[in-house]
């Protein structure tokens, strides 16, 4: 019988599972490239993929009737998208889009359903993600209502560069307010302010941290904690 040889990508999720549960159920994975803003997973629309992401960052959204939305998750190479359905297929599943583009592994609902179901290994692993999903947009609700622009503005800049390791991210102030769900003219009085303070530079639709110190001595409380669950997942 040959030896287990389980998950060597990137993806931190996969690579917590028994390499025997990877290899039975996981090995036809399918790696595709996200573009940036394109849509993963359309808002209350059936779930027929779940994807394991290697590189880049996707935004969980939650979308009201006037069109208007707010950011309640951020996910990374430490996750997946599609846990909501794998474990209630008759709750509708939130949007999700790519914020910073790259690589995602694919594979249908079905058949990750069936691994969940059949392994205890698979399981622990992808509760333990659902739990910390939920931790992240409890404290983003908080931290919504109780912190100021400026704070939140630099949590998420401080998420978004803890999951690609990259000071440089593709972002219009456009899109930035979007995800923080604030008008577009608050994010922009908010950006300038932090370029006059040296913490960041923006041009040409990318944002360029300068001061990461700086950023993190400006974010509110949600970023350490955010940022210590990232390092428990990891």
């Amino acid at each position: 019988m040959a030896s287990a040889i389980g998950y060597r990508g990137k993806n931190r999720l996969l690579a917590a599972l028994p390499a025997d549960d990877f290899d039975r159920y996981f090995s036809a994975l399918e790696r595709i490239t996200l573009t940036l803003r394109s849509v993963i997973q359309g808002a209350a629309q059936p779930v027929k993929h779940v994807y394991f992401v290697e590189d880049g960052v996707s935004s969980v959204l939650t979308i009201m009737d006037d069109g208007s939305a707010v950011e309640v998750g951020m996910i990374g190479s430490e996750g997946m998208i599609g846990i909501a359905a794998l474990l209630d297929g008759g709750s509708a599943p939130p949007q999700v889009i790519v914020q910073i583009p790259g690589t995602v592994l694919r594979m249908p609902i079905a058949l990750c359903k069936c691994a969940f179901d059949e392994s205890a290994g698979v399981r622990t692993v992808m509760l333990r993600f659902a739990a910390d999903m939920l931790g992240l947009s409890t404290q983003t609700a908080a931290c919504n209502r109780l912190h100021s622009i400026e704070q939140r503005c630099a949590r998420w800049l401080l998420m978004a560069y803890d999951r690609v390791g990259s000071e440089t991210m593709p972002m219009t102030h456009e899109f930035l307010a979007y995800m923080l769900g604030v008008r577009r003219a608050g994010v922009t009085t908010t950006a300038q302010e932090l370029q006059r303070s040296g913490l960041i530079r923006y041009r040409q639709g990318q944002i360029v941290i300068t001061d990461l110190e700086g950023l993190k001595a400006l974010a509110c409380e949600c970023r350490r904690l955010d940022h210590e669950r990232l390092n428990r997942m990891l």
